[in-house]
């Protein structure tokens, strides 16, 4: 948060103009100076829902700011910026484009709580303006703007979390330890699963007029020009590949990344084995699926994703959830509750080990926060940098293009950044972005 860090990353943009995604960018941004003392100023980029309750975990700190907010809802942005100046007696500046927003001086982060194709180009823009970055889960909507925003974090040298606040809680870290240090024997496989109501998507309504306050162009942005549907719009926009990749990705990245953390793993999946398909029984608005299979086989293990949308109860009873099978025991873990279940071993006729419980867990939103504030301070790797938060959305694109494209097995060469048996996945690699935004190229 020092000046001199700034003007450097001002002395490298100059020699990195040839970078697509600059020229968008105001070349106001470059003068920004650094609030004085120890207080953090914090801006928001999408107010409507998880973007604005991340903001209220950091307001709750006593070193933190709220200086500016920007949504293209007019309604939202006043509402939620009355709600900051009641709450926490600050007023915020107020931006419909975030490209003004940017351009203030005394921002020192930004949270990013956008649909998710707008993830990968305002983490660019904000990084390239010298400001760190929080940007929610999933760190990009698609492969390459995952591998754009991880180039990024390094070339510019800024603090990036991604919103995987599960690395910053106390239940999944104890599930960590347990598997690291042999609690429950040798790990022989994950199965993760997620049933949710919402998944199915809603009822279908016809198109409308876009809603008084409403910047739609600026909604779209990079993504296809369409007429203007509210199930397209707030709350239910990831049903829709244009912005999200539905249940797969919202729910399946949390649980992947744990997954993916019992062995610190930051890579693609090589291969990944899918059956994605629509068994609802009722038609409603969306393009993502309802129902996935999904299989990574691993070096000594396979991690196994189970999705099925329009319920709510799964394994074990649990809504949502993930079961360490090991050879000693079954360790079952949600955000509330961790449960060991040793195993029974025949010869002795006894359990291996005893039953574990621990059922006071919670959110860890304010953790993950407070790790993120911290990062700022102290210039550290928070608990969830962009490597992280790639290898968690790598493997939930990777299936969700499987299921698009009809093909089971997908084998994937990451030195590469390529398939290997499928030309129609390829294709599905990089967005297209409309005119006049560009991929950025890092």
């Amino acid at each position: 948060m020092n000046s001199n860090r700034r003007s450097f990353l001002k002395k490298s943009a100059v020699s990195l103009a040839g970078l697509s995604a600059i020229s968008v960018l105001p070349s106001s941004v470059w003068g920004a100076t650094v609030s004085p003392g120890e207080k953090i100023n914090v801006a928001l980029i999408g107010c409507h829902s998880m973007g604005f309750g991340v903001l209220k975990q950091a307001l709750s700190f006593s070193d933190t700011n709220c200086v500016a907010l920007c949504d293209v809802d007019e309604t939202v942005l006043n509402e939620k910026a009355a709600e900051i100046e009641k709450t926490f007696n600050q007023k915020p500046k107020l931006y419909k484009d975030f490209r003004k927003l940017l351009e203030q001086k005394d921002i020192d982060a930004v949270f990013i709580g956008t649909p998710d194709h707008w993830h990968c180009l305002m983490t660019v823009y904000a990084l390239q303006a010298g400001k760190d970055v929080y940007v929610e889960k999933p760190m990009a909507n698609s492969i390459e703007e995952c591998n754009i925003m991880v180039r990024a974090s390094k070339r510019y040298n800024q603090i990036v979390q991604v919103g995987q606040q599960q690395r910053s809680g106390f239940i999944f870290n104890q599930a960590m330890d347990f598997v690291k240090t042999g609690k429950i024997g040798n790990l022989r496989k994950i199965n993760a699963w997620a049933n949710f109501a919402y998944g199915v998507g809603p009822e279908i309504v016809a198109d409308s007029p876009v809603p008084t306050g409403v910047d739609y162009d600026m909604w779209l942005g990079p993504a296809p020009l369409r007429p203007f549907n509210q199930n397209r719009f707030h709350g239910s926009w990831r049903h829709w590949w244009d912005y999200g990749g539905g249940m797969a990705s919202d729910w399946g990245v949390h649980l992947l990344d744990v997954t993916l953390w019992t062995n610190d793993d930051t890579s693609a999946p090589e291969k990944t084995l899918v059956y994605a398909g629509n068994t609802f029984h009722e038609k409603r608005a969306r393009e993502t699926f309802d129902s996935m299979n999904i299989c990574f086989p691993k070096k000594n293990l396979a991690i196994n994703y189970d999705l099925t949308a329009g319920l709510q109860r799964g394994p074990w009873d649990m809504l949502y959830g993930i079961a360490f099978v090991g050879d000693d025991g079954t360790m079952v873990v949600d955000r509330s509750k961790l449960t060991v279940y040793p195993e029974w071993d025949n010869k002795l006729k006894k359990f291996v080990g005893e039953e574990y419980k621990y059922t006071e867990g919670k959110e860890s939103h304010n953790e993950h926060v407070r790790n993120f504030l911290d990062s700022i301070k102290s210039r550290k790797t928070p608990a969830c940098p962009p490597e992280i938060g790639r290898a968690a959305a790598m493997h939930m694109h990777i299936a969700n293009i499987a299921g698009r494209v009809d093909e089971p097995v997908l084998i994937w060469d990451d030195a590469n950044n390529r398939f290997t048996n499928s030309e129609a996945a390829n294709r599905l690699i990089a967005p297209e972005y409309r005119k006049p935004w560009v991929l950025p190229t890092i």
